[in-house]
């Protein structure tokens, strides 16, 4: 263990056992540096690591701050409860399309977007590498590649996954318009009409939205916000339903914010192995971690080719590029074949700029910074929170991502507050569009995404009022 990593346990055991509480001022980085006879730089990392673990926040000119060990709020909202593993018809389109049509205008916080601000990525960087690896390209590249992708693109790809611990090779890989395509072309490959599919409940909604344009049926499984997917209700509806396909993530899902262990992924893996049935794995958010290290795939533990492992470059480093890619496993062929017959293939230009930036380094280094952004927004979202909502609120508190999962008292109507919350100029996405079923009528996801200012702080404050006038007219 490096010397920093020594000095930040430390620091956050005496976090752990109350010795500093939050609110406390940790010394500065040249009384560290003294009192524990160690350089500044040191200390820096130390306290840059206590950072990305959501322990302590700087504030300009005022130095490091304690902010874990006494939020009042609950962490956790209780999990999904179902009363029965039903197979249902999905009809949420109309709900999702209302409500995402109605954030788009800039004058809107965007507390209900589905993206992180396109102001925390490197976009004068991947501007100047775009017309300069333009100029350059082979006239040949637009053709030569379809429909698996650029290859030095795909090759990059399969660097990260083997630094990652898989081996994973360029022909393994599928790069598509976004995770989303990546998604829709492996359920159209495992499922036909009619199919059955396992989902976790509360789900991201584009989830939901492809099951219903395919004409699939759902089968929602009860998800916890800490740990995820429950295995045994899953193992029942198998049984229960013989599914196609499972739809699932396994980091820092949407919107619960929840993280499997490499226990459970595992675990996860040996289910659908014995039941042959196979995992579309939406791992949009692995790289935006807040601990030591990304978190392990689910295909880490794939020994049969069962998971559909999928991702992208839009939630953490080019949003508007649309890149994204598939490993299909035993199911390469089919993607190409769906790939080549419905888009033919991603933007060239766009693969290519984005085959450049990576080959150049400096990658990780935005990604620590982005990192960095969205722990210290949580902090400090969860604070406003403290201070704005009623009693009874509960919430998560994810180890990555940029989705809070907030409950709020049960006299709250989500939907109610979507639509005041619109007249103010403040979007949030309410529970309903993330369940088959209609469920999570108290529920709103929170973005934590957008840099922090004072629109922002105002905007959860008006929220919080909203929230206490639903309740009092109810009541």
């Amino acid at each position: 263990m490096k010397l920093y990593e020594l000095l930040a346990n430390s620091i956050a055991q005496s976090i752990q056992e109350g010795v500093l509480c939050r609110g406390d001022k940790l010394p500065s980085v040249r009384q560290a540096s003294a009192s524990r006879n160690v350089s500044a730089a040191t200390v820096l990392e130390a306290y840059y690591l206590l950072e990305a673990r959501g322990l302590i926040t700087a504030r300009d000119r005022s130095g490091y701050f304690v902010t874990s060990g006494t939020i009042n709020i609950p962490s956790s909202p209780a999990p999904a409860i179902l009363n029965q593993l039903e197979s249902t018809q999905v009809d949420v389109s109309e709900l999702v399309f209302e409500v995402l049509e109605s954030i788009r205008l800039k004058s809107v916080v965007p507390l209900g977007s589905a993206f992180p601000s396109p102001l925390l990525f490197p976009r004068a960087n991947l501007a100047k590498t775009m017309a300069s690896s333009v100029q350059i390209m082979d006239p040949w590249a637009s053709v030569d590649n379809l429909s698996a992708g650029d290859v030095n693109l795909r090759r990059q790809i399969a660097l990260r996954y083997m630094i990652d611990g898989l081996h994973v090779t360029t022909d393994d890989i599928v790069v598509t318009n976004g995770a989303l395509e990546a998604l829709n072309l492996c359920l159209m490959a495992v499922t036909r009409p009619g199919d059955t599919v396992l989902i976790e409940s509360p789900t991201f909604y584009a989830a939901l939205q492809s099951i219903e344009r395919i004409g699939l049926r759902a089968v929602a499984i009860p998800s916890h916000p800490k740990d995820g997917i429950d295995l045994g209700a899953m193992e029942r509806a198998i049984q229960q339903h013989q599914p196609k396909a499972c739809w699932l993530m396994t980091n820092f899902q949407n919107p619960l914010g929840s993280l499997l262990s490499n226990e459970k992924k595992k675990a996860l893996v040996a289910l659908i192995t014995k039941y042959q049935i196979p995992l579309i794995e939406d791992d949009v958010y692995g790289e935006l971690y807040f601990g030591d290290k990304r978190p392990m795939q689910a295909k880490a533990f794939d020994t049969e080719g069962l998971v559909m492992h999928c991702s992208s470059f839009s939630k953490c480093l080019a949003p508007g590029y649309r890149v994204g890619w598939v490993v299909p496993g035993r199911y390469t062929k089919a993607v190409a074949r769906l790939k080549l017959t419905t888009t033919i293939s991603a933007s060239v230009p766009a693969q290519v700029a984005i085959a450049k930036y990576l080959q150049k380094g400096g990658y990780d280094k935005h990604l620590r910074n982005l990192r960095h952004t969205l722990v210290v927004n949580q902090i400090k979202f969860v604070e406003a929170i403290e201070r704005y909502f009623p009693e009874g609120t509960c919430l998560t508190l994810p180890q990555g991502g940029y989705f809070l999962w907030v409950k709020l008292p049960d006299e709250v109507n989500a939907l109610e507050l979507h639509k005041l919350a619109l007249n103010n100029g403040i979007s949030i996405a309410p529970g309903p569009i993330f369940s088959a079923q209609k469920q999570f009528t108290s529920y709103i996801r929170l973005n934590y995404g957008h840099i922090w200012d004072a629109r922002i702080d105002e905007a959860l404050s008006i929220l919080g009022t909203l929230v206490f006038g639903l309740i009092s007219s109810s009541s």
